[in-house]
Formats: C-alpha cells, structure tokens, sequence
C-alpha cells in the first residue's frame, strides 16, 4: 500500500511515525538478539520492558495504514496512544536503571537479597529450580549505559516521533 497523498503534511506525519516504526522495531529485534543468540536471558524489569514494543510496533504499523487509507482520526489516535505507551515505557525503563545504580530497591523476585534455604539437603533442589535472572545487576553496559538506560532513550525518541506523526496528523504545519 503506498501513500498517495499528494499532502506533504500527511507525507511528513507519515515519515514520523514511519521512523518510529522502524525504531521499534529494530530495538526489538535487538533485544530478541541478544536473547536467543547471545544467550543474554532478560530480567523480570526487562521483559515488562518489551510491552510497549510489542503492541507499538502494531499499533505504529496501523497508524500508517490508516493514514494511508486517509482515516486521519484513527492514525492520530494510534500514534498517541503509542507515545504515551512509550512514555511509560520509559519511567519503566528510568525505574529499572535506578534499580540497576541501586538508586531504590527492585522487585523482591529479581533483585535484593535472595532467599536461601537452611537445610542443606533441599539446597541443591532449590538451586535446580531456580534461574532468576537479577534486576539489580546489569548484565551489559555500552558507553555507561545498561539496556535499561538504552531503552529510556529509545522510548523517548519513539515518543517524540509517536506525538509528533499524532500532531501533524491533526495540526498540520
């Protein structure tokens, strides 16, 4: 399906939200990567972290197809809905961090002290069991930042991109 707008405010809410796509897209695919072939397990915090990715690349995906079908109302409101879910999607991210810089405690299923058994007959059974990946320890850092910091970053420019293809969806310029 092509855009067949001859509109440039529509052609430019369209490379908005286009850009956005392609973002979260990719930092998806990269997350994924890491997991399935760099062996990278996420933590709890992480997994959450995939939500917004995970309904933002269809609802982004959408949007555009309802701006190109002309549906104006319906692509502004799925790329509004997008930026806000991104912008949760980043204090989600900010809170992970903080927990990572142990700013503030974490969930107490993946971060602070763990719970170890007294008797020393059910330890390995419990060891077994168990395979928690921690909050509080980032397992990779580029440049300072873990993914969590990576992913505040990342949801505030699809955000910004989400809210912008919302307003020139509306507001043209």
């Amino acid at each position: 399906m092509t855009l067949t707008s001859s509109d440039p405010t529509v052609h430019s809410a369209y490379r908005y939200g286009a850009l956005a796509l392609l973002l979260a897209a990719g930092a998806i695919a990269i997350a994924l990567g890491y997991q399935h072939l760099g062996g990278l397990e996420p933590c709890e915090l992480c997994l959450k972290q995939r939500y917004a990715y995970y309904a933002g690349v269809p609802l982004l995906f959408l949007a555009l197809v309802s701006l190109s079908a002309g549906q104006t109302r319906v692509a502004a409101l799925l790329f509004g809905l997008v930026a806000l879910g991104f912008l949760g999607n980043a204090g989600l991210g900010v809170y992970h961090a903080g927990v990572e810089w142990k700013f503030w405690e974490g969930p107490t299923a993946c971060s602070g002290a763990q719970q170890i058994t007294a008797n020393a007959g059910n330890m390995l059974d419990a060891l077994k069991q168990t395979n928690v990946v921690r909050c509080d320890d980032a397992a990779w850092r580029f440049i300072g930042l873990s993914f969590a910091g990576w992913n505040v970053l990342a949801s505030l420019f699809i955000a910004f991109l989400g809210a912008r293809a919302a307003s020139e969806t509306v507001h043209p310029r």
